[in-house]
């Protein structure tokens, strides 16, 4: 059974909720990036205060921070981990295989959540969040193909990348998924 995992797709893939599945039924780690930061905020911390900082500036935590605090997590003693949101970059993921290569915890398998750009559209839109109208979610799947699409090749190049068709229900995924992990 694979225990370092990365889950990879467009905004709405599923990839936080395949994520949390996975991890609960194999006590993995679930780091989805958005809400590492956000716990580090809460906690007070002084990394959580260079976060807020950087967010009330309106900027993008750095490369650098962000790597920092998921490898903070990773060093943690864990059963396995599933990383979720991150890389979303080529730059990101050549420091992150760094990371993992220095404290040897090297990714097993890539699940590419694949999903076709309406269905993904309509599923934003059902979601019902303030901020997800169909000129907004066109624009976030825009900046995505543009910066996460090439870790697609990226993860393929290195034999470990898995497409897993999205456009189904939920637990066929995961049934898909979980036959992939063997």
């Amino acid at each position: 059974m694979k225990k370092h995992l990365l889950f990879l797709g467009a905004p709405g893939a599923g990839k936080g909720t395949q994520a949390e599945l996975l991890s609960r039924k194999n006590a993995y780690l679930h780091l989805s990036t958005g809400e590492l930061l956000r716990k580090e905020i809460e906690m007070d911390t002084a990394l959580g205060r260079q976060v807020k900082d950087t967010m009330n500036r309106g900027e993008l935590v750095s490369d650098q921070l962000v790597l920092k605090i998921v490898r903070q997590n990773l060093d943690k003693d864990n059963q396995g981990w599933i990383l979720d949101g991150y890389p979303r970059t080529l730059s990101q993921a050549n420091s992150l295989n760094d990371v993992l290569t220095e404290i040897n915890q090297p990714l097993e398998v890539v699940f590419y959540l694949d999903i076709p750009e309406e269905v993904l559209i309509k599923r934003l839109l059902l979601r019902g969040r303030k901020d997800d109208t169909e000129e907004t979610i066109r624009t976030r799947v825009d900046i995505y193909k543009k910066t996460t699409e090439p870790l697609i090749q990226y993860f393929k190049d290195l034999s470990l990348l898995e497409y897993v068709d999205a456009d189904r229900d939920l637990k066929t995924i995961s049934s898909d998924i979980k036959q992939k992990m063997a």
